[in-house]
Parts: structure tokens; sequence; C-alpha cells
């Protein structure tokens, strides 16, 4: 990890093993003559195998390793990120347009590898009629049926109904497609084409 390496003056061993600045094994070599020319390439010795015996160091431009390593771990964070939990909110009498709205968002995050927590939020006399409620996530997962699988069931949760959805790629069935053969006209027999034409033939003469 950057910051871990021991640098020119701090290296305190007497004999190291030395890789120049372009990858080339240089043998073991003192100390003092290894930082002497990475101090002639304007560059600096850095220990890379402390526990080796002597120690490898690399003649490098430490500066651009630190932020390179730097980058490389940023990005490996990045990937073995946890998978976020969204949530999308509705209400039982939804209009179309908003449940097409918030619907796509939910597939968005879906094919982005999210989970997503749906809640439909009851108001007063609302309550009463879980049924509704009920009603709205099951038209969700109709329509998200290729791309979301349930994995929390729908339940309530206080004046909220709660279910939860996971990521899902099914793969869509393959249409074959029927093409339709087109019968080829019937050949003339060689008996008939030889009648046809003796009979042109008789009419010339």
């Amino acid at each position: 990890m950057p910051g871990d390496h021991r640098v020119n003056e701090r290296i305190r061993v007497e004999n190291v093993r030395l890789i120049d600045n372009e990858g080339n094994q240089r043998g073991v070599t003192t100390t003092r003559e290894a930082l002497a020319l990475a101090r002639s390439l304007d560059l600096d010795l850095v220990e890379i195998a402390p526990t080796a015996q002597p120690p490898v160091c690399r003649i490098m431009d430490y500066g651009k390793f630190k932020f390179d390593e730097a980058q490389k771990a940023k990005e490996s964070r990045r990937k073995t990120q946890n998978v976020g939990v969204k949530e999308m909110k509705y209400r039982p009498k939804i209009g179309p347009g908003d449940f097409d709205t918030k619907t796509r968002l939910v597939e968005k995050f879906l094919t982005e590898g999210h989970k997503v927590k749906v809640t439909i939020m009851f108001r007063g006399r609302e309550s009463a009629h879980p049924e509704l409620g009920k009603k709205i996530l099951d038209r969700i997962v109709e329509r998200l049926v290729d791309v979301a699988k349930v994995e929390s069931a729908a339940k309530l949760d206080g004046r909220n109904m709660i279910m939860v959805l996971g990521p899902e790629k099914k793969a869509k069935p393959k249409t074959d497609t029927v093409k339709t053969a087109v019968p080829e006209s019937p050949a003339t027999p060689p008996a008939a084409e030889a009648t046809a034409a003796a009979h042109e033939s008789q009419e010339e003469n």
C-alpha cells in the first residue's frame, strides 16, 4: 500500500538486490551505490521486498508510484463495494403516470445491480385496505418479471407495506422464425416437352 515502503535514506540495510528504473536486474549492490544511481536519474530508491535476503529495492518515481497505487486501491474498493439498497415509495391510489415513472426507476436500479425496497405508504383510512397496497406490489412484480425476483414478500410494517426486490437476469426464450415454404411450380415432364416441340414443328411445316 502507498506509504508502506522505506524510501531512500530510510533504507538502513548495507546491501540490496537492485532493480533499475527499466526493470533490469542489477544484482546485489551496496545501498549507498544504489541510492547514488537513483539520485543521478532524479528518481527514488524504494524497498519493495523488505523480507528478502538481501531486501529488494527498485529505482522509480515514488510519487507517481504512490498515485498509481492509490488509484488501484480506489478502483478495487469501488468494485468490491457492497450492493446498495434503494427505496421507492408508492401510494395505494397512485396514478398511471406516476406508477410508470417510479417503476421505470425501480427497473433501472435493478439492472444496475441494486436491491430495491418498495414501500406502499398508507394514510388515514387507507390503512384499513391493505389489499390496495398488495395490488400495487403485484403490478410491480408483474411489470418487472424479467429483471426482478422477490427477496422479501409483501408484509405490513406499521402504516406501510414493504416488499424487497433483487436483480435477476432471466434468459428470454428464443423464438424460432417459422419460414413458410413456397411450393415450386411442378417441372414439365421431359415427355411432355418432346410432344409439344413435335407439335410446334408440324404446325410450322
